[in-house]
């Protein structure tokens, strides 16, 4: 490992002071599950480690029909606490399938978003919610929608001088969620990955339908012609199945080392007639 600079801030103002002043050649120490690793390989040799932990930007807060998070949120926490299960469960089945124990005890919502790894859970929960981010820097404050924030692969809109502060999502206690992925070994990114949300009316039918994919490109996807298959209609197998197959047409993943382009777009097909067939009943449960 190269030698660095390292100084645990105590204020945010501190934090982005040293952001400004050292820019590219700093780093910020969350949870560290993707920093490390990249220090360890020598993939990223900084010449300051930012120590961000004692930041007061963690917690849960409920108002307004909005949830908002803290960056230094755990992903233990998320998969753990029940205020998020009653407001957002799709958040916390989604944090339950990240890495192993370790990872979830230390890693961070603003961690993994801001790492942004195209193949990873939160950034696509993030997509599928719309959810809004944060950002803190020496001019103050900024909010971005996801499909801003994420701007290629391991790449978002955070400036070098910025840090991800909260973020903030709507209560989704009566949309049915499923979150599906397929990886090689438990505890690995997904070579494909799923969430499914969908909200049902009086008649039960589909009112809303979001479908967001990690796995498919350099960024979280969403489909949204898979998502109007479904909108005012009756969530009859059939219909899943056409939307499955308009997701699985849709997109446009690449080949890699470990799987073709083909074989993801199979899974992804599989993978979210799936995920809309829980999502379908957990909404017929919450009407």
């Amino acid at each position: 490992m190269v030698p660095f600079e390292y100084v645990a801030v105590g204020t945010v103002e501190e934090a982005v002071g040293l952001l400004a002043e050292h820019r590219e050649e700093a780093k910020v120490l969350a949870g560290g599950q993707s920093l490390v690793p990249l220090l360890n390989y020598r993939l990223a040799r900084p010449q300051l480690i930012v120590d961000i932990n004692r930041l007061p930007l963690d917690g849960i807060q409920v108002t307004d029909g909005r949830l908002r998070l803290g960056a230094l949120t755990r992903h233990a926490t998320l998969e753990e606490s029940p205020e998020i299960a009653r407001h957002c469960p799709v958040l916390a089945e989604a944090a339950g399938l990240i890495g192993n124990v370790r990872v979830r005890t230390l890693g961070t919502l603003g961690g993994s978003l801001a790492h942004a790894d195209p193949a990873a859970e939160l950034p696509m929960v993030m997509m599928a919610l719309d959810a809004s981010l944060t950002l803190v820097g020496p001019q103050g404050r900024r909010m971005l929608p996801a499909r801003e924030f994420f701007r290629g692969q391991l790449t978002t809109a955070l400036g070098q001088d910025e840090l991800l502060a909260e973020v903030e999502l709507p209560v989704t206690r009566r949309i049915g969620h499923a979150v599906e992925e397929f990886a090689r070994r438990e505890g690995d990114f997904a070579i494909v990955a799923v969430t499914a949300l969908v909200g049902l009316d009086r008649r039960g039918r589909v009112e809303d339908a979001r479908l967001a994919f990690a796995g498919v490109g350099p960024v979280p996807v969403r489909v949204p012609a898979a998502e109007d298959l479904l909108r005012g209609q009756e969530p009859a197998a059939e219909r899943l199945a056409a939307a499955a197959k308009a997701a699985r047409d849709t997109l446009d993943p690449e080949s890699d080392a470990f799987v073709s382009a083909a074989y993801r777009r199979h899974l992804a097909g599989v993978l979210t007639k799936r995920a809309l067939g829980r999502a379908v009943a957990r909404a017929g449960e919450a009407a």
